[in-house]
């Protein structure tokens, strides 16, 4: 991956918003809620400046106006440069050809599963199945009713694959419950187990 002035997701985020038009940190924060981005960007008013800040600094965003009305404080909008523009296809570009390696916390749980007794990790893998069941029916109710509201499939990509990742998930946690209630894998796991409390 390229390393980048700004390489925070906000930031790709912001570069997105600011195609549209020039608009002020608030109005950025309002949209991406709005538009449900902060489900897979993590951000809070002051990360959404700080980002503003460092963009403008790397020269991909620029102060483009001052508004003042009447029953708000003086606003300033910020505009997306030609920089700007270049920075966020160039990153749109990298992350959508390139896989990169990430630190899910479910993937540190498994590589330390045999700290946990075997009959305890079947149970709790059977309560995070439940919980990966309603989570996948609550996504594509979701889906549903966007798609019976006319909503474009374009605006509907994340949650699709946020659908995919809990059905795949789901689908490795119920194989490895499977698996563990196998008598010769519980006997392998127990030896470990008792080797090591």
């Amino acid at each position: 991956m390229k390393r980048r002035k700004v390489s925070n997701p906000l930031a790709l985020a912001v570069l997105a918003e600011l195609l549209i038009e020039p608009m002020h940190p608030y109005e950025m924060g309002r949209r991406l809620k709005e538009h449900g981005k902060d489900r897979d960007i993590k951000y809070n008013r002051g990360s959404l400046y700080m980002v503003v800040e460092q963009l403008t600094k790397a020269g991909f965003i620029v102060e483009h106006e001052t508004v003042r009305d009447t029953q708000r404080p003086e606003r300033t909008l910020y505009a997306v440069t030609e920089a700007g523009r270049a920075e966020l296809y160039d990153w749109m570009r990298e992350l959508v050809t390139t896989p990169v390696h990430e630190y899910p916390s479910f993937g540190v749980a498994l590589s330390l599963l045999v700290v946990l007794p075997p009959a305890e990790t079947v149970e709790l893998l059977g309560r995070r199945l439940e919980t990966l069941t309603a989570q996948a029916r609550e996504i594509g109710d979701s889906i549903g009713q966007a798609r019976e509201q006319g909503v474009d499939w374009w605006f509907l990509i994340e949650e699709e694959y946020r659908l995919a990742m809990r059905e795949a998930e789901r689908g490795y946690v119920a194989s490895l419950a499977e698996r563990l209630r196998d008598p010769q894998y519980d006997r392998m796991w127990q030896e470990y187990f008792r080797g090591t409390t």
